[in-house]
């Protein structure tokens, strides 16, 4: 019997004591139109890291730098498409212009997340960040 395995992702959690916290708007499904933290899907032979610091890069416009490792969400129904465990870090910018970029429609400095439609576990995981959703 082959075996399934889920699917590795990375979320960034990009602070800025004045600013807040990065948002993209999502542009696809899932949860197209949602706002979300920039991240995507680790490729084969990258260091988690190296993956959480292009994503950002890409969705973004944002040069990063990994402050910490927030936590491992790996809840199997937290994606649509399949079992995916993400490996979160909170992120620092060192550089870039904001600028929606790859698969966002958009990104922006959230300073208070009430009322926002986030995708996926992103409220859990803003909330463990410390950035309440309600």
């Amino acid at each position: 019997m082959p075996h399934r395995n889920p699917a590795l992702t990375v979320d960034a959690v990009i602070t800025d004591p004045r600013r807040g916290v990065v948002l993209v708007r999502r542009g696809r499904p899932p949860f197209e139109g949602r706002w979300a933290l920039p991240g995507g899907f680790v490729e084969y032979g990258e260091r988690c890291e190296d993956a959480c610091v292009r994503e950002a890069a890409e969705e973004t416009g944002l040069e990063v730098e990994i402050m910490e490792l927030l936590g491992v969400f790996s809840d199997p129904n937290r994606d649509p498409r399949g079992h995916t465990v993400s490996v979160v870090y909170l992120c620092r910018p060192t550089g870039g212009e904001l600028s929606a970029g790859d698969d966002a429609a958009a990104c922006r400095w959230f300073g208070d997340l009430s009322g926002v439609s986030l995708a996926f576990d992103h409220a859990r995981i803003l909330a463990t960040a410390g950035f309440p959703t309600t």
